[in-house]
């Protein structure tokens, strides 16, 4: 009996776990949004930046992460080389912008989240987006996706040229290895 009680358990931690990030594997990249517009992000709270608007970023490269913390594994992996990027390509046209989207069942603090990020060590644009509004209208609303520690690659023009669509992406991996050679890539295109 206990070992049924502690399988349960164990059943429903691993539940939450997957639930806070992300229920399911990452899905293929999607052909249906590869080379569309982005859309305006609807945020109205910026972090290390004033407010900022996606039609103002043309003719810049922009990466956008959706993250969370402090539970998501993937987002903590994936900080370092988001610091990487935008170290290493910022002055050539990189804008790298993480936009935090909540989880826990606590409200929401923006304090906690400047907590957060200052842990991250990001130094780039970070967006709250409250009630998932950009999230949504970018990803999860145009199927049954599940992963929510996405990236966007954008063009200089403003069409989506590259989805790293869930997990993590670490320098020494091949993810990493595609967005680094992505992004490389777009910086060398013209307008």
């Amino acid at each position: 009996m206990k070992f049924g009680k502690n399988l349960s358990l164990f059943t429903m931690l691993a539940l939450a776990f997957l639930f806070l990030c992300g229920a399911e594997g990452p899905s293929e990249e999607r052909d249906d949004l590869i080379g569309q517009p982005a859309q305006e992000w609807q945020v109205r709270e910026w972090m290390n930046s004033n407010p900022l608007q996606l039609k103002d970023l043309r003719g810049k490269i922009v990466l956008v992460r959706f993250w969370t913390a402090p539970h998501c594994p993937f987002c903590a992996a994936s900080a370092s080389a988001l610091n990487e990027f935008y170290e290493k390509y910022h002055d050539q046209g990189l804008e790298v912008i993480g936009f935090y989207h909540h989880k826990l069942p606590a409200p929401l603090e923006p304090k906690a989240v400047q907590r957060y990020a200052e842990e991250f060590g990001f130094k780039f644009p970070v967006a709250i987006d409250y009630d998932w509004k950009t999230l949504k209208n970018w990803w999860l609303d145009a199927d049954d996706r599940r992963w929510t520690s996405i990236s966007f690659l954008i063009d200089k023009n403003g069409m989506i040229r590259h989805i790293h669509s869930g997990g993590q992406y670490v320098k020494g991996d091949s993810e990493y290895a595609q967005m680094d050679s992505k992004v490389q890539e777009l910086l060398r295109e013209e307008v």
